[in-house]
């Protein structure tokens, strides 16, 4: 299944360095995923959160954790049971809502300020599983598998939620063309005028790989079992993938 890397690693061309959208958009963030998606974004959740929770681990490392919503959907319907998470994310302001979120199980979860494409405070292989969702379109996926990759165990999990291709490519233009026209509007309505936020999602959309690329960009840094599930006719998929023992 190897595929060589994608020209361009980070789809929405996106750097969070000189544009703090996230900060600036946090409080509306879950309003701006229900508008884009209207609404199926939390059946995508609620699906990856079972994947991950019926994953064998005993430390999780959430890389990208926005408002904690995945972290959330897990506990609601089971309790870590001894296991230990960490959610982290760049954004300051994101995590603080997470904080919020996820106060009742604050003995189970652990918030971190961390860069996904560098974390150097994270040992090699600490923790059996790591999870992303609906981020590696606007980072550096390469530097983000390669630091999933080197955090995981020998033997650990690798779960990703991510935009894919609808398989039938008249329908996969329809629907670009529809996020085309539709989300520059619902954006700037959402976000009060602010165009960051949907100018990066539509480029991050349009841009990244289909579902079986972005399964051999995973193999080619070293994972393997790598398998995929399209949702909603193919506009995400749930990767997962296993870092080899010995590794």
């Amino acid at each position: 299944m190897s595929v060589a890397p994608q020209s361009n690693p980070n789809a929405a061309e996106f750097a969070w360095k000189s544009d703090d959208i996230f900060g600036r958009i946090a409080s509306r963030y879950d309003l701006l995923c229900d508008v884009f998606s209207l609404g199926i974004h939390r059946l995508w959740k609620r699906r990856v959160a079972r994947r991950i929770a019926g994953e064998s681990w005993s430390v999780l490392l959430d890389g990208a954790t926005g408002t904690g919503d995945i972290i959330l959907r897990m506990l609601v319907n089971e309790r870590a049971g001894g296991r230990t998470i960490i959610a982290a994310d760049i954004s300051e302001k994101m995590l603080a809502i997470a904080q919020c979120r996820l106060a009742p199980w604050e003995g189970e979860v652990q918030l971190r300020q961390l860069d996904a494409e560098a974390m150097p405070a994270v040992p090699d292989s600490s923790v059996d599983a790591y999870s992303m969702s609906l981020v590696m379109k606007i980072c550096d996926r390469h530097r983000a598998l390669k630091e999933a990759f080197r955090v995981l165990r020998p033997g650990g999990r690798l779960v990703i939620l991510e935009a894919s291709n609808i398989p039938w490519r008249p329908l996969h233009r329809a629907y670009l063309a529809y996020m085309h026209v539709c989300m520059p509007l619902l954006g700037w309505l959402a976000t009060a005028g602010d165009g960051s936020a949907y100018k990066y999602l539509l480029h991050g959309i349009r841009d990244f790989p289909s579902a079986e690329a972005f399964a051999g960009e995973i193999e080619s840094h070293g994972f393997e079992g790598v398998t995929f599930e399209r949702l909603s006719l193919g506009i995400v998929a749930i990767h997962t993938a296993r870092k080899p023992v010995g590794k």
